[in-house]
């Protein structure tokens, strides 16, 4: 019997290279009705016994752990039981030790397992620094057994970056990427071929779009499925319906020729990439299992031709615009729910406003031990501009982050930034004038490019010196904003 082929995360994880993803668990519960563990492993147990035998979850796909845990539970004394990957997705906030590991631990808790396979770790807004805080505890329980392998999703080639320089041992980083949304082929697949992050690819057949059910066909315009309603939007965004069926129709060429479905062709041009270890398939439990056609797409290669037709196709469609992440992050989102500019505007600031003591105005304090030492804010609003200071990539345990990489120390003082000018109530796209000084003059362009992903539509003046920076700082920019202008 065929079985899908498999491959290794880091040195000890070995996983199948189609994952089924159980977010499909919530859907089936939305009702309020929880399914039974004991049946739902069942379904789970048919994939294990075919080769799918790796499961994707996270802390809230309804009682998904709890379902696989049932399954893990089957295989004691066995030499080997099915791989359990799961996602930790908190609240942004302080990540106190305490918080971390009772996180971690409602995972093991609910999988029935000593240590997590691979944990996975989601974080809204880069602008909150305490993801880092939380990385690094999930370290130490990995250091004592806890964990297997650390993972991320919807990082961006940046932020996954920064914390690789920060000495955080990610095993992987879990992103959206089909032939409609490819991002994830350019800059962050370069960063994974360097530092041997594996990618694990969701949305590969943009919610069933990518199929012969949908070639030829009109556009929907009413669409009640929460998955179909976030792959419309990429669509759109990708250039719209008409471009879209140009490629259904060049991938349905192509699956004709080698008899096999257009979801196959679609899988295997993701499943190509170096960087990706596994595609994350949906699985039902039960319903519409398509574990035969999913193995056909192993069975064949794309040639010279085949990527020709596809390249052509991608030539006549619009980019999907930014990183991979960004469309949790920042407009425009494409997303289920559309729009999350409301859920982004409630999470808590990281740092405090005050008002000015000797003038109408007011000052942002980040916690630092150093503010009230040296008399200073990290940012003043007077009116309507905002000054921030000279900022370092100083964490709030008064650490140097990303020590000796200038490129990763200015993301995290950007994020600091755009953190500060939000508690005095600007935005990063008030910014008029930044100054950059570094340590070492050859370092320009990392940082260059650093600045140029979060200012390069905004382009405020700019001055690059070169100075003489105290401690491990590589690295230092401040700005000013003046905030109501257009």
């Amino acid at each position: 019997m065929q079985r899908p082929p498999r491959t290794m995360i880091g040195k000890t994880l070995d996983i199948s290279r189609m994952v089924c993803g159980l977010w499909q668990v919530a859907d089936m519960e939305r009702a309020g009705t929880t399914l039974d563990p004991a049946g739902a492993a069942d379904h789970l147990a048919a994939y294990a016994e075919a080769g799918f035998d790796t499961f994707d979850m996270a802390d809230h796909y309804g009682s998904a752990e709890i379902i696989t845990g049932q399954l893990v539970k089957r295989y004691s004394g066995q030499p080997r039981r099915p791989v359990a990957f799961t996602k930790w997705c908190p609240e942004p906030g302080p990540m106190t030790r305490d918080i971390v590991r009772r996180g971690v631990q409602e995972r093991l808790d609910r999988l029935g397992v000593a240590r997590v396979d691979l944990l996975q770790f989601h974080w809204w807004s880069f602008e909150h620094p305490a993801w880092l805080d939380a990385l690094h505890e999930m370290k130490a329980m990995q250091e004592e057994g806890l964990i297997g392998a650390i993972g991320v999703t919807n990082f961006d080639t940046a932020h996954l970056s920064l914390a690789l320089a920060d000495g955080i041992p990610l095993a992987t980083n879990q992103v959206s990427f089909s032939m409609v949304d490819r991002r994830a082929a350019g800059e962050l697949s370069e960063l994974c071929k360097a530092s041997g992050v594996r990618l694990l690819a969701y949305g590969t057949l943009c919610g069933g779009f990518l199929s012969e059910r949908w070639l030829g066909k009109p556009e929907l315009q009413h669409i009640a499925d929460w998955s179909k309603s976030k792959y419309k939007r990429f669509i759109d965004a990708g250039g719209g319906w008409d471009k879209f069926q140009t490629l259904l129709a060049a991938s349905g060429r192509i699956a004709r020729k080698h008899g096999v479905s257009i979801s196959n062709v679609a899988t295997r041009w993701v499943l190509d990439h170096d960087s990706v270890a596994a595609v994350i398939i949906g699985a039902r439990l039960g319903e519409s299992e398509h574990r035969d056609d999913n193995l056909k797409a192993f069975g064949f290669a794309l040639d010279s031709d085949d990527h020709a037709q596809l390249a052509e196709a991608f030539a006549a469609m619009t980019p999907i615009p930014g990183d991979c992440g960004d469309e949790y992050r920042k407009p425009p989102f494409l997303t289920a729910s559309g729009d999350l500019s409301h859920h982004l505007g409630a999470i808590p600031s990281a740092y405090e406003a005050l008002p000015m003591q000797h003038r109408n105005g007011t000052r942002v304090s980040t916690g630092s031990v150093w503010e009230p030492i040296a008399g200073y804010s990290r940012a003043v609003r007077v009116k309507d501009t905002i000054y921030v200071s000279g900022t370092t990539a100083t964490h709030s345990s008064s650490r140097c982050v990303a020590p000796g990489d200038p490129g990763a120390q200015a993301v995290y003082i950007l994020d600091k930034i755009a953190a500060s000018l939000a508690a005095a109530g600007g935005r990063i796209e008030d910014v008029v004038r930044t100054r950059i000084y570094l340590r070492d003059a050859a370092n320009w362009e990392p940082v260059s490019r650093a600045h140029g992903r979060v200012f390069g539509r905004i382009l405020p003046a700019n001055t690059l010196i070169e100075a003489k920076l105290v401690g491990a700082y590589e690295v230092e920019i401040e700005a000013d904003a003046v905030v109501g202008t257009s």
